[in-house]
């Protein structure tokens, strides 16, 4: 059972962009008369597509959200990701040594990851394996767990065989619905107190905060897979 895929979420394990859509979002919801801290944004709604935020948003509260917005989060949202995105520290030396396939799947655009990878070596080391769950397969974001199956196909790698790093409950639950196993991912800026008790709760097998630490914790896996 030594795992034949690897596969990464993006904002939030290998850039450090959920922070950034958590500001953006918190500005434009309290604008909007819902008033809500970046960091309540991120342990609430990290994973989740800027369009199902609203329309939960709008259930939860009844405020009524304007369409508007979807474009105006566009617009902050491209300006802060070419001006103060950072890179996870640590990911591109451990991707560039990683000995398993590996690929991206991510509920962001192609466009958007495109432009996130390229500010580092990350584009070079998955292209042109990168796959945005909204124009893949059935074209469903996470949480469910398509994007995550259409990869496993994709490589022709049973979804048992895949091993997902994600930061987000909804990505976790994503990946262990498609039958897949999951580290769960807490060294983003995002990260609040419970992160990782969330993460296992979804059904993350354990947790790391370093992406120093995930070579040694894919070979725990393999080994403990191959001994159950």
């Amino acid at each position: 059972m030594e795992p034949q895929l690897i596969i990464f979420d993006c904002d939030g394990v290998l850039v450090d962009s959920e922070i950034l859509a958590a500001e953006v979002e918190s500005k434009l919801l309290t604008e909007s008369g819902y008033p809500i801290e970046p960091e309540a944004i991120a342990e609430r709604f990290a994973g989740l597509t800027w369009t199902d935020i609203l329309i939960q948003v709008e259930k939860e509260s009844g405020v009524p959200i304007s369409a508007s917005l979807i474009e105006e989060s566009t617009r902050q949202m491209d300006h802060k990701l070419r001006n103060e995105l950072n890179v996870i520290d640590g990911i591109e030396q451990v991707v560039a040594a990683l000995k398993y396939p590996k690929c991206i799947a991510s509920n962001s655009t192609s466009a958007a990851l495109k432009m996130m990878l390229e500010q580092s070596t990350l584009y070079d080391l998955f292209a042109p394996n990168i796959f945005s769950a909204r124009e893949v397969g059935s074209q469903k974001p996470k949480p469910a767990p398509d994007v995550f199956l259409f990869a496993a196909k994709h490589f022709n790698v049973e979804p048992a065989r895949c091993i997902v790093i994600e930061d987000s409950s909804h990505g976790v639950h994503a990946a262990a619905t498609a039958g897949m196993r999951v580290i769960g991912f807490t060294g983003g800026a995002h990260t609040y107190p419970g992160h990782a008790d969330k993460l296992t709760d979804a059904g993350a097998e354990t947790v790391i905060s370093r992406h120093r630490d995930l070579p040694a914790v894919l070979e725990a896996m393999a080994v403990w897979s191959e001994a159950v």
